[in-house]
């Protein structure tokens, strides 16, 4: 008999990427939830100051101000932190969350890790200042608290509207407050936060009666207090609005936990009361559903492996499988960028989309794992923003429906494109080409109208041109082999033009991307490894983006002199000497290894580029330097922000063996695997499975690959050929094969016009 599959859901910790600067949470979420129910250990902190908080919770902090309800999962900037709610034990209830510094100042309350405990949708944790043992778990649009209190002791609830993650005074424009008469209590309020105007609603029922309550508005010294819930039927809802609500909830001595169940909506308190009835339950109901769910999630990948690296590899599967987020509510309602209410029909609205991170490989990594049906939600869902959109483009970071206009490029193209490519089905291709089209032709978009006019974004007219040019320029065909694919032949044309403009910014004299004037001219003075923000490149410099020509390596590497200048090129830029550079200006770069930054994107697809110049096992020594460095079993185990599963699906896909370097060609480029076997249960029925032979320290490097018993010379899989099923065989030896993959016809795709 065969052996059962291995339990990925027991390998996953979700510590990992809590401390450093990983910025992930611990709490408890069900598989791409609307609420992710978390710890915060500090929201005191205001804006800048905030970023190693930008998840709420921190690994290094020694007390929790609280759990809120939304939390983002590895971003770099930060917003959420909804409704947080603190217990508290005896006769003295303090409103004021106190100094991190100084215990008994406030409502929050020390804690040790020893006394906590996470795993996919539950996690739990004693605070011994409260007195109080609580746990979480939550549903799609629920999160259910349970407090255990001390019997002798009376509890209370602290609900603090007041707080938010990345805080500034005002950031609350209002809020409400209202209890029911059947005790269920309701809210609102709007932050003008990292979204602007964005409304949230909950719903909160209790598994313990009301016996006393007070609402507080702290910012006029305003109170509603009573000491029962109104009785059924009663026509009073004690209710209160303002800027800086918080309410303090008395329900004597209990006998038992109480359970305390929260749902949200961005449409309406209709809505969220909705979505409360539509998940019911208590709490253990609610775990055991989202564990379920969990376990079948996670059964999409069976991962053997050493223990440290299955434990890394199924953690990063896990975060890959929060966003983007479930945002409508159960009966359709959702909130679009235009702020108004829409009904989604036949489709769940999905949001949190930070498209600048995800389209590498977050997003090709769903196309392979999940069931056509999530990756249509999302297509549509980026379609209906589209249609809403008060500029009629495409999301660029969207959460709660609400746009930001964080990073740079229109990213959700090459995710609808690599979709349909791939053969998602579900939605308009018309309107999603026409879409994807509107979007690459907005003229005050980022410098586009320079970008359509002369073929690149002028500096001197729009910030970071030359990321900007070179992102348009694969964005660009993405279009192009869509419409290809589609039989548009003019369209397909237009743009496979416009993914040539990358050129336009190419100086053979330094042999580095770079940012051009209006008049033709390279800006100067010209520092390769200058990181500023809003100047020439996007979070990065010319060593990263000069690499960022993922749909035409080949004519890049002309341009650059060919395999061996190209290669001893990437060599100087993983040992490069940064000694003599201060980089602690910018915080998003992390991860150093020479001029190679893994802690943020634009490196991502770097290492497997010397594929394509004829040195395949130049990638795999690559690829085991920078897991080695970059990635640990531990809280401090992501080098940089996980930018909502990007970094993570960038080590799953590694260590499977293979990565989407250019989302759109329907390839991925083989590296090396770092698991003895690993089965994809593909969403078909069908299985792919990836086997290294005689894997270990003293053998890193690919000796021979077989597809379905068959010899692999070429250092690229076709999508196809993935989810047809079938065995990708890697045999494994102490030295380079300096012979596999090396011809030219081997190496992966460079841009071309020919049918997907």
């Amino acid at each position: 008999m065969p052996a059962p599959p291995l339990d990925g859901y027991a390998a996953v910790d979700p510590f990992i990427g809590t401390g450093g600067e990983g910025h992930t949470f611990p709490g408890a979420v069900a598989p791409f939830g609307m609420v992710q129910l978390s710890p915060d250990t500090d929201t005191t902190c205001v804006i800048r100051e905030c970023y190693p908080h930008a998840a709420g919770y921190r690994y290094e902090d020694p007390t929790i101000q609280g759990f809120s309800h939304t939390h983002f999962s590895g971003a770099g900037h930060s917003d959420l932190g909804d409704f947080l709610v603190m217990p508290v034990s005896g006769d003295t209830v303090l409103l004021e969350p106190g100094d991190a510094e100084v215990p008994g100042s406030g409502y929050r309350s020390r804690f040790s890790h020893d006394q906590e405990e996470a795993s996919p949708g539950y996690y739990a944790v004693s605070l011994p200042d409260a007195g109080v043992q609580a746990e979480m778990t939550a549903g799609t649009r629920v999160g259910v608290h349970r407090y255990t209190f001390q019997p002798d002791a009376a509890a209370h609830l602290v609900l603090d509207l007041r707080t938010s993650l990345y805080n500034y005074p005002g950031k609350v424009l209002w809020s409400s407050l209202r209890l029911h008469p059947d005790g269920t209590i309701t809210g609102t309020r709007e932050t003008r936060g990292w979204a602007p105007a964005r409304k949230l609603h909950f719903a909160m029922r209790f598994s313990a009666p009301l016996i006393g309550h007070a609402f507080h508005n702290k910012e006029e010294a305003v109170e509603y207090r009573g000491f029962q819930a109104p009785g059924r039927g009663s026509a009073a809802v004690p209710q209160l609005a303002g800027r800086a609500l918080v309410a303090q909830l008395d329900f004597g001595k209990l006998d038992r936990p109480l359970e305390v169940t929260v749902a949200l909506s961005m449409v309406d308190e209709a809505g969220a009361l909705a979505n409360l009835a539509a998940e019911a339950g208590d709490f253990d109901a609610i775990r055991r559903s989202t564990t379920a769910a969990w376990q079948r999630e996670l059964a999409a990948i069976e991962i053997d492996a050493p223990a440290p690296m299955r434990t890394m590899l199924y953690t990063a599967f896990y975060h890959t499988l929060i966003a983007p987020s479930i945002a409508g509510d159960v009966d359709g309602r959702y909130r679009g960028p235009d702020d108004q209410v829409h009904q989604a029909g036949d489709f769940t609205f999905r949001s949190t989309f930070s498209l600048w991170d995800t389209f590498r490989a977050e997003h090709p990594l769903l196309t392979l794992v999940q069931p056509e049906q999530v990756n249509s939600d999302i297509v549509r869902s980026l379609l209906a923003s589209q249609a809403v959109s008060p500029h009629g483009i495409l999301p660029v970071w969207q959460f709660h429906g609400r746009e930001t206009w964080t990073m740079i490029g229109y990213h959700a193209v090459p995710v609808i494109a690599d979709a349909y490519l791939k053969g998602v089905r579900g939605f308009d291709a018309d309107a999603a080409l026409q879409a994807m089209v509107k979007s690459a032709s907005y003229a005050p978009y980022g410098g586009l109208g320079d970008y359509m006019q002369h073929g690149y974004v002028a500096i001197d007219r729009e910030p970071e041109a030359a990321s900007k040019t070179v992102e348009y320029a694969y964005d660009d065909w993405t279009i192009s082999r869509m419409a290809q694919a589609m039989g548009r032949r003019d369209i397909a044309a237009q743009f496979d033009a416009r993914a040539r403009h990358w050129r336009n910014t190419f100086d053979s004299k330094t042999g580095f991307v770079r940012a051009r004037k209006a008049d033709g001219t390279f800006r100067t003075p010209f520092d390769p490894t200058a990181i500023n923000y809003g100047s020439d490149y996007t979070e990065g410099n010319a060593w990263q983006y000069s690499w960022f020509v993922p749909h035409d390596q080949a004519g890049l590497f002309d341009q650059m002199g060919g395999d061996k200048a190209v290669t001893a090129k990437l060599d100087q830029m993983f040992e490069f000497d940064n000694s003599k550079l201060d980089y602690s200006h910018a915080e998003d770069i992390a991860g150093l290894i020479g001029q190679y930054i893994h802690g943020n994107e634009p490196s991502h697809h770097v290492a497997y580029l010397y594929n394509y110049a004829g040195v395949p096992w130049r990638t795999q020594e690559r690829l085991k330097q920078i897991i080695e460095s970059q990635y640990k079993p531990t809280p401090d185990g992501l080098s940089g922000n996980d930018d909502l599963g990007q970094m993570s699906a960038w080590l799953l896909f590694s260590g499977l063996g293979f990565y989407p370097v250019a989302p759109g060609s329907l390839e991925y480029v083989i590296g090396r695997p770092f698991t003895d076997r690993t089965v994809l249960n593909l969403p078909n029925g069908k299985q792919f499975t990836i086997v290294a032979e005689g894997m270990d320290d003293a053998r890193p490097y690919v000796g021979e690959v077989t597809l379905n018993g068959r010899a692999l010379d070429r250092s690229f899989i076709r999508h196809e050929e993935i989810v047809s099923g079938g065995e990708l065989r890697f045999r494994m030896q102490a030295t380079p094969n300096r012979q596999w993959a090396t011809r030219q016809s081997a190496r992966p795709f460079s841009m071309s016009l020919a049918e997907p």
